[in-house]
């Protein structure tokens, strides 16, 4: 499967081959306000999968689960386009920066213990209340 990505403006395109590694629906606090309280769903592919044009600016940071995490977005537009580690062979692309969301479906639930008390989970996704395993 190839598929496209980018922001909102157009400035930044993302050319993915090949399919998503997991879905994740993410409801960590750095999440929350990336998605301006809700979770943000995230598709994780392998970087070698994806061809990126365009500038980006990056926000570092250290996670709830200790972990140093990047968050990417367009330079011009500010839309929230990637997460992931500072480095590592995954990326997270943001469901809302797909050309085509729909195919953009969680595989699970991530960080459930820090959703608000009106988050609704989908009750046949697997759920982890903090940080799940690594992907093998």
């Amino acid at each position: 499967m190839t598929s496209g990505a980018g922001c909102l403006c157009g400035a930044v395109r993302i050319a993915i081959a090949g399919d998503p590694v997991r879905v994740r629906t993410c409801w960590c606090r750095d999440c929350q306000y990336w998605g301006a309280g809700n979770g943000t769903t995230n598709a994780l592919y392998r970087t070698a999968d994806l061809e990126i044009s365009g500038e980006l600016r990056w926000y570092e940071s250290v996670a709830d689960s200790g972990n140093r995490l990047r968050r990417g977005f367009c330079s011009a537009c500010g839309t929230p386009l990637f997460t992931g580690p500072v480095s590592g062979e995954f990326l997270g692309i943001r469901a809302g920066a797909f050309d085509d969301p729909n195919p953009v479906r969680p595989t699970e639930v991530i960080w459930a213990a820090s959703a608000p008390g009106w988050a609704v989970f989908d009750p046949a996704l697997p759920r982890s209340e903090r940080q799940p395993p690594p992907i093998g």
